[in-house]
């Protein structure tokens, strides 16, 4: 269904801070090139009748000022909305708020750059969180929407089968992916500055563990 060495590799992964009007904040940043316009991107992660094509339906009202819900996941209000460039919106789930930021950039006339930036604030909680799982335990999430995204504009804008997803990503092909992407979570991580190599290892370890079901190292 995917080449999995294909699409680690295609994927940007960067960790770092930033200063919010809600205080001191870590960002996980994911990117990817799509063989698509800008437009058809945009209109991808934005036309309610067309995300459940490659994500999880999205109710709500997209529009600035509107709340939304990603059916079984997190919810929000959209902060901002500059088509076909960007868009933000909080991003609120378990009690806990964070945010994310889309961008939208041409490689050229038919490729389109898709960043997306989770922002979260440095809070004892957040912390403790991120010394035990780290960056990935966010990233591999959008990782893995980021697949439904690649085999969607891959088949000229068709459905993506979430059964044939859901079987894919517990398949031993499905399992390697995570295990590669996490790696590539773990090195952001100690570039990043924020984690040893020793601690790094660790947390990408229980999360790939989570992520594939299995159990993760001790010690």
């Amino acid at each position: 269904m995917i080449d999995v060495v294909e699409q680690v590799n295609a994927v940007r992964r960067q960790v770092g801070s930033s200063t919010i009007e809600a205080g001191e904040a870590r960002t996980v940043t994911i990117s990817q090139v799509y063989p698509a316009t800008v437009e058809d991107v945009w209109d991808a992660c934005t036309n309610p009748e067309r995300i459940p094509r490659w994500f999880s339906p999205v109710s709500g009202e997209l529009k600035v000022g509107g709340r939304y819900q990603v059916e079984g996941n997190a919810g929000g209000t959209v902060e901002h909305c500059d088509p076909p460039k960007s868009f933000a919106a909080t991003w609120e789930f378990n009690g806990e708020v964070s945010w994310i930021e889309v961008r939208f950039t041409a490689e050229d006339d038919e490729r389109t750059r898709l960043e997306l930036e989770h922002i979260a604030l440095v809070n004892s909680a957040s912390l403790e969180f991120w010394d035990l799982y780290g960056p990935g335990a966010v990233g591999l999430g959008w990782d893995l929407a980021f697949i439904g995204m690649a085999l969607h504009l891959g088949s000229g804008g068709e459905q993506v089968d979430p059964k044939a997803v859901e079987a894919w990503t517990i398949s031993d092909d499905g399992k390697r992916f995570v295990g590669l992407a996490s790696e590539k979570w773990r090195d952001a991580n100690v570039e990043s500055g924020f984690a040893t190599p020793e601690a790094a290892q660790g947390a990408a370890d229980r999360t790939t563990a989570f992520y594939t079901g299995t159990e993760a190292p001790q010690g």
